[in-house]
């Protein structure tokens, strides 16, 4: 079933398809090298929902060149990934009004790629959901991504960055950076969520730096400390207070607020709060720590009884008691998106050779995922007959209808000039084997002088 052009308003519809047709114009001039053969692929990627795999979305009415050009896109091809990342933000945020506070998830997700020999800079890496006798690590590549998140929890994010971290990297100094980049382009209040492995002292000390309030979930037995208080005129001062450690009920007075609420099967949920916390790596950023009890949790891995959370005790950026734990219920968003991503956009599903053929891979991944935001503003949308129509559209159904869309707007790329036929190798060469890598394993991590 089709939602026409005529269901909704003629000014709102022409203002929303200029929108998609401009950024699609900024996408096109942020592509250096290649720009043509990568825009076609990207355009063959929006429109092409059966194509399993690379060489299947040369089929597409889209893409005007012959499979080769394919490689040849991802192989050659050059993005300014600078100016990638203004339109990006300009188009996703074009319709936001300026005071209202967005929310920013950060993440890193496992490309496992174990038998890719030939790939260079192949790391351990995690790997979930795999059965309990088998250990969940894998070899591949790792890449951190930072979402926009809707307002409902949804698979519809905007890709805001998308970066492969090195093996040289972590993904805490990745998002470091890339938020460093972003921020100054969002004129909104921010509140970036995160999973607990962010609880760190520099990306606090990062967030803190540039003005983000943040929402991470905590280690239940993290250990963090109170204002020092000197007991003695002797010595040096002290530099921490007591210890605070949810693991620890006889560490957990002082107790700042709490509130207590029915959730909607009668159970009681309680929230309190504790403030002017620090953790040893970063005495100068205060924090508050978040504790969330629901009595009607199965108090199991997927759903705790008990959950912890960590923000910026900022004066200026507080967060109500009463939503914190809905609050951070929107991270779950970038699941959903990343699930859409590897599923449907063949993010995973595609097996290039070099970490940089990927890093543009990646990119071109999300800038049809940030069209399909856009193109989810213009009302249509194509249901299947067992589709349930009362529910909001999915970026899968939108993607149903997006060959009609692409024809209405149109394409930057220049249309493919055929030049004639490869001469091919000359006679008597004989190429040499790709060459083999190792992969590459981190050593022990170098302990912190907590002291300093």
């Amino acid at each position: 079933m089709y939602f026409p052009e005529n269901q909704i308003e003629k000014g709102h519809y022409a203002l929303n398809c200029n929108t998609l047709k401009q950024a699609r114009q900024e996408i096109y001039d942020s592509f250096e090298r290649g720009a043509d053969a990568l825009f076609n692929l990207g355009d063959a990627l929006l429109s092409e929902p059966h194509a399993r795999s690379l060489p299947e979305l040369s089929y597409s009415p889209f893409f005007e060149r012959e499979w080769p050009s394919l490689y040849q896109a991802l192989s050659d091809g050059k993005i300014n990934e600078a100016a990638l990342r203004e339109a990006s933000v300009k188009a996703l945020f074009s319709e936001i009004p300026m005071g209202q506070t967005v929310w920013l998830s950060v993440d890193a997700s496992s490309i496992p790629r174990p038998e890719a020999e030939t790939s260079e800079d192949r790391g351990i890496i995690h790997v979930s959901n795999l059965p309990r006798a088998a250990k969940p690590i894998s070899v591949g590549w790792q890449c951190s991504t930072v979402m926009l998140l809707p307002q409902v929890t949804s698979s519809w994010v905007g890709i805001l960055a998308q970066q492969r971290i090195e093996t040289t990297q972590t993904a805490i100094e990745v998002a470091i950076a890339q938020l460093q980049a972003l921020v100054p382009l969002i004129k909104q209040p921010i509140i970036i969520l995160a999973d607990r492995w962010y609880a760190s002292a520099d990306f606090l000390r990062a967030c803190k730096a540039l003005g983000c309030q943040v929402l991470i979930r905590l280690k239940r037995n993290r250990k963090l400390y109170r204002p020092p208080v000197r007991t003695s005129t002797r010595g040096r001062p002290p530099l921490d207070g007591p210890l605070f450690q949810g693991s620890r009920p006889e560490t957990l007075s002082g107790v700042e607020a709490v509130w207590t609420s029915d959730d909607p099967n009668g159970k009681a949920v309680t929230v309190s709060r504790w403030s002017q916390l620090h953790v040893r790596q970063a005495r100068e950023v205060q924090v508050c720590v978040f504790q969330v009890k629901r009595e009607g949790a199965k108090d199991s891995k997927r759903d705790p009884r008990e959950s912890w959370f960590l923000c910026l005790d900022e004066p200026a950026i507080t967060l109500p008691l009463a939503d914190v734990a809905d609050l951070y219920g929107h991270r779950f968003s970038q699941e959903h998106g990343y699930r859409y991503l590897k599923q449907d956009l063949l993010w995973t599903g595609t097996h290039v050779r070099t970490p940089e053929q990927f890093e543009r891979w990646s990119l071109l991944v999300s800038i049809v995922m940030n069209q399909l935001c856009l193109a989810r503003a213009l009302a249509q949308a194509c249901y299947r007959p067992w589709e349930a129509q009362q529910r909001p559209a999915t970026p899968a159904q939108v993607r149903r209808i997006m060959p009609s869309i692409l024809s209405q707007v149109g394409t930057p790329a220049r249309q493919c000039q055929r030049r004639g036929k490869s001469p091919g190798r000359a006679v008597g060469f004989h190429p040499k084997p790709a060459p083999r890598y190792a992969v590459v394993i981190k050593g022990p991590k170098k302990p912190v002088n907590a002291s300093a």
